[in-house]
């Protein structure tokens, strides 16, 4: 009984330092994140007459979102923190004496971490999609380029682009890879007043010349709109596909729930197939990311009791961190460019990364 009591005392300490730690690491990165982006705000609205707290509350609401992002470096950096003054106050030796091996410590430190991944894709996600959708929708309001919009309903593609003489608004059934389908151009003078009317059995576009194909171009002549008609037509706009596509890339204002339980109402509403996938498998990787994080920190830490080693696995640590982080973003761009399928892009650093922990968890295991 006294050693179920101590295990649990034990378990207490480590869950709740650790944690401890852990949201200390992310309120430093959460005043680092508000610094450097409050400049950014700051000049965004130097010339808008707003109040001055609006960059700070708009700062305040957008780091959160990134805090995610960065969430297996926050844990790793965590993780190293409390293991190292683990070991340097000697608690390390104290725990072991009450049947703590490492490989326990790893897995207790370890599983909390898979754990604290799943309950902020589940819990702290959908916030911080709201916040960051608010953030988003703020800035477009005061945004230069106001007057040109792209969206989505569900009823297609929307675009409205200013000319030097009125106004083009655009309409499209769906997205097809560089193509828009069933689209319709109106023309509009600055009195709103109907130009021309294009209407195209498809658009590549590509490049801000936008090819249309089986075209019919009515123009109001007399009070009756005549019609011409053209297998080719092409329009130069200020879109083009990279462009459109880049607009609906943000995907932190979509909630890990949202993505799973309306997957299908977004790929209907012309939402990218690649993208949508993209960021749902990102979000599922991240508590295995937090557990490999917290394994690599373990790794460095609890091979060695020497103090003086305490500089040199920090670097160490560190070094390898960035590593991983590069060639998880090396990975993820190969599959945007088509190189290897997105799903394998996402999930090949998380596979090799557990290779590597799992032979240096062994090896801390006979320490």
């Amino acid at each position: 009984m006294k050693q179920k009591n101590m295990n649990k005392i034990i378990l207490n300490y480590l869950l709740k330092n650790f944690l401890k730690t852990f949201f200390v690491v992310i309120f430093i990165a959460y005043c680092f994140g508000v610094i450097l982006n409050l400049f950014e705000e700051i000049e965004f609205f130097k010339n808008i007459n707003v109040s001055p707290f609006t960059p700070l509350i708009l700062t305040s609401i957008y780091i959160p979102s990134i805090i995610i992002k960065i969430l297996p470096f926050i844990i790793f950096i965590s993780s190293l923190w409390f293991m190292l003054s683990l070991r340097n106050s000697k608690d390390l030796l104290t725990l072991k004496v009450f049947g703590f091996s490492n490989i326990k410590i790893f897995f207790i430190l370890a599983f909390t971490s898979f754990i604290l991944g799943w309950i902020i894709l589940i819990a702290i996600n959908p916030l911080t999609s709201s916040m960051s959708k608010y953030y988003e929708k703020t800035k477009s309001n005061y945004s230069r380029d106001i007057d040109h919009l792209v969206t989505f309903t569900k009823n297609g593609l929307w675009i409205k682009e200013n000319l030097n003489k009125g106004q083009r608004i655009i309409s499209a059934k769906k997205p097809e890879g560089f193509k828009l389908i069933e689209v319709m151009i109106l023309h509009l003078d600055e009195n709103s007043k109907l130009v021309e009317k294009i209407v195209a059995e498809e658009a590549n576009i590509k490049s801000n010349k936008w090819d249309l194909k089986n075209v019919q171009i009515l123009m109001p002549a007399d009070g009756v709109l005549k019609t011409k008609k053209k297998d080719n037509y092409e329009i130069t706009s200020i879109y083009d596909f990279e462009k459109i596509n880049s607009l609906f890339k943000n995907f932190n204002t979509v909630s890990f729930i949202k993505l799973i339980t309306n997957y299908n109402d977004f790929i209907k509403n012309g939402y990218s197939k690649i993208f949508l996938t993209q960021s749902l498998h990102l979000m599922l990787s991240l508590p295995f990311f937090l557990f490999l994080m917290t394994a690599l920190a373990s790794i460095f830490t609890l091979n060695s009791l020497q103090k003086s080693d305490n500089f040199k696995l920090i670097v160490l640590g560190l070094i390898t961190c960035v590593l991983t982080f590069y060639l998880k973003d090396l990975s993820l761009a190969l599959g945007q460019t088509d190189r290897i399928p997105i799903i394998l892009a996402i999930w090949s650093p998380v596979i090799a990364l557990s290779f590597f922990t799992f032979i240096g968890v062994l090896q801390i295991n006979e320490k």
